[in-house]
């Protein structure tokens, strides 16, 4: 089984950096969306200036990416997704991402390097170490300052995603990858706990924006006993979570772990570094 924890970029972030970089990862349906719009409400409440972009997206090149790596009716195989994958974060972190923290601001992204590295690493079977060399080349080492895990059950997520739209390719792979997905994520939390905040998606939505509100105005220096983030008009609770489910680290749950690739031919340039490469600063 892939061990994904050991899949993680081997160079220090650009240290010119000097705004906050908030990354929301989880598998499809776990809510990512809802809660960058009102982490972002709540953060500019307090006179930050916020940036909030998607990923795959975020640049023109990003989003003409986005529609044909999603396009259920596409096909792309395995290491042609995560160069495209990797090709548009690059652009994205160019032209988006390091322009706004180097101005100072509040970046909030939906998906960043982890979804590389889980979804094409782990669940492609890729190989966690190659698909995480070239997403540090492509980002020049950027790292989150906090990445928020949004874990929620496959089947739930996946039930949610199909109540909102038809599926699109990745939310197609099956209930098996995308239970491979979820560990993998978690394991990377695990690695990095100081730099992940771990909640139980089937949290009522308000319970959760609170969790991250108050997490990430820490983060910035702000009083955190500030009233909460209002709720949307028509918002509704996720449902209800298993009784004893924690909303830290989350309970593991077991995963058919995906045929193993053959990754011994990939490039010198994309093998992990001997070093330890979770052992690196941010700014």
């Amino acid at each position: 089984e892939e061990d994904v924890t050991t899949g993680a970029a081997p160079t220090a972030p650009p240290q010119h950096v000097r705004g906050l970089f908030v990354v929301f990862e989880g598998g499809e349906g776990a809510g990512k969306s809802t809660q960058v719009q009102l982490l972002r409400r709540a953060v500019e409440e307090h006179g930050e200036t916020v940036l909030v972009t998607r990923e795959p997206g975020g640049t023109p090149t990003g989003e003409a990416i986005r529609d044909v790596v999603l396009d259920a009716d596409g096909a792309v195989t395995p290491r042609a997704e995560a160069l495209l994958y990797a090709a548009a974060r690059a652009e994205h972190c160019a032209e988006v991402l390091l322009p706004a923290l180097e101005r100072g601001e509040v970046v909030l992204c939906d998906r960043f390097v982890d979804s590389s590295i889980v979804y094409q690493g782990v669940a492609r079977g890729l190989g966690a170490a190659a698909v995480a060399r070239l997403n540090d080349w492509a980002t020049d080492g950027l790292q989150p300052d906090l990445t928020v895990l949004l874990d929620v059950p496959a089947d739930v997520g996946l039930a949610r995603a199909r109540d909102v739209d038809a599926p699109d390719r990745l939310e197609a792979a099956g209930a098996a990858f995308h239970e491979q997905v979820n560990e993998g994520f978690r394991q990377r939390a695990r690695r990095d706990p100081d730099h992940y905040l771990v909640l139980d998606a089937t949290l009522p939505v308000q319970a959760l924006a609170d969790r991250i509100r108050r997490h990430v105005l820490d983060l910035l220096g702000h009083d955190v006993d500030r009233a909460a983030t209002p709720a949307s008009p028509g918002d509704t609770p996720a449902p209800a979570a298993t009784p004893g489910a924690a909303s830290g680290p989350v309970v593991e749950r077991d995963a058919d772990p995906a045929p193993a690739t053959d990754v011994d031919d990939v490039p010198d340039w994309l093998a992990l570094p001997e070093e330890d490469p979770t052992e690196r600063t941010r700014p």
